[in-house]
């Protein structure tokens, strides 16, 4: 059983392949993130859960750049990851950096079900993460709306070091095909990272707010606002004491940090 880094065996170095005009990552603040539509990274999944190969999945956003800037221990942890674009602001980075934006925005609350629809064979699926509930309630909604698969709820996201070995245990035990992780970034990558191997599932992602918004606890934004790419407004809205420092300090950031990555780039 083998561990690769995923999407037709991407470079973890360098932002892009160098056999090639067809850009396969873009390196955002540091992270190689894939240049792919929604298609080629389920037939990489697909492929891994058929030839039992232990993949990691994340997906970055202008926040979780932000993170892994600031961090190094976040941004080493991050190569072991096949790493998808979430949002506006990656496909704004991409463009001042590459010239053009991602093929598609691959966020893990539209992505995830679109992986389970896409897929006919049965999976094991497991659910770690968020409040208590959350994750019993997001996966009736899978059950119902994905009965082909089989869904489990491992734990909430509040287990602590004293019930993590029997998390672990239990993931081992049932070693799904996909697990599922919503801590948050950068804890559940880390917790990916550094818990989980081809012991535990074939593949691991990392999911962020998935549960929440899937259950109904969190409301997502209208169609036409997620149409016109401005959902992240609609959070704000939501949840303004919570989210203000991300969205309001933090992309605005993220884009001076982006500009700097080009003037670097154009000074060498």
């Amino acid at each position: 059983m083998s561990e690769t880094s995923g999407i037709l065996d991407l470079p973890i170095a360098g932002s892009r392949s160098s056999n090639t005009t067809t850009p396969n990552v873009n390196n955002i603040l540091g992270v190689n993130v894939c240049v792919v539509k929604a298609g080629i990274a389920v037939a990489d999944i697909v492929s891994a859960i058929q030839q039992r190969e232990h993949r990691k999945v994340s997906f970055l956003n202008a926040h979780g750049a932000n993170i892994a800037f600031k961090d190094p221990d976040y941004l080493n942890v991050l190569k072991q990851f096949t790493v998808l674009s979430d949002g506006v602001g990656l496909d704004l980075g991409a463009q001042v950096l590459y010239g053009s934006a991602f093929p598609e925005n691959l966020n893990g609350t539209d992505f995830i079900p679109h992986l389970f629809n896409e897929i006919d064979q049965s999976l094991n699926v497991a659910l770690i993460g968020a409040q208590p509930g959350a994750a019993e309630a997001a996966a009736a909604r899978f059950a119902h709306n994905h009965p082909q698969h089989r869904f489990r709820v491992i734990s909430d996201g509040y287990f602590g070091l004293v019930r993590e070995p029997k998390v672990l245990k239990d993931v081992e035990k049932q070693r799904p095909d996909i697990l599922l992780v919503a801590l948050g970034n950068p804890l559940q990558e880390n917790w990916i990272a550094h818990k989980c191997d081809q012991r535990h599932a074939t593949v691991a992602i990392g999911v962020g707010a998935l549960f929440d918004f899937t259950s109904g606890r969190v409301s997502r934004a209208p169609d036409w606002i997620i149409n016109i790419r401005m959902e992240w407004l609609y959070r704000l809205g939501l949840e303004p004491r919570r989210l203000w420092k991300r969205y309001v300090l933090g992309n605005p950031l993220f884009l001076w940090r982006v500009l700097m990555q080009k003037l670097g780039q154009a000074g060498r």
